[in-house]
């Protein structure tokens, strides 16, 4: 797929309106804290917990210690993880693929307890509880 002239200044287009909403220019692994901390051309630092971010979690502090950033500054990537965060997904608060983000804050949503969720369990407990599972065969 050959790529036009048009196509090409629409790219770049894009690419200056993402950065004017603030780009990396230096990023860092905090052993003590493990947070990654990115400094944006804007004067922002941000800093979030490895946890939080798809294929940074659990990772040795010494992979997590090489980050690079792309040329736009739109990027960082560890390339001993093979991960990337892409920063203006960052800065909405998207630490991974919609896959991930969805197993992870519904994991996070189950452990949530509220009046509202131990009344509703006490009643389902009520009426007999949760069905078994029934073996396939």
């Amino acid at each position: 797929m050959e790529l036009t002239d048009e196509e090409f200044e629409e790219a770049e287009a894009r690419m200056a309106r993402l950065r004017q909403s603030g780009h990396s220019i230096s990023a860092r692994y905090d052993r003590r804290t493990s947070r990654i901390i990115v400094m944006l051309n804007t004067g922002v630092q941000l800093a979030f917990p490895t946890k939080l971010a798809e294929g940074l979690s659990g990772a040795a502090p010494e992979n997590l210690a090489e980050i690079e950033i792309s040329p736009t500054g739109l990027a960082l990537h560890w390339p001993r993880l093979d991960a990337d965060i892409y920063i203006p997904a960052l800065l909405s608060g998207i630490f991974g693929s919609k896959n991930w983000m969805a197993r992870h804050l519904g994991a996070a949503g189950g452990r949530k307890r509220s009046e509202a969720k131990s009344a509703a369990a006490r009643t389902n407990g009520q009426k007999g509880g949760r069905p078994r599972k029934q073996a396939a065969g």
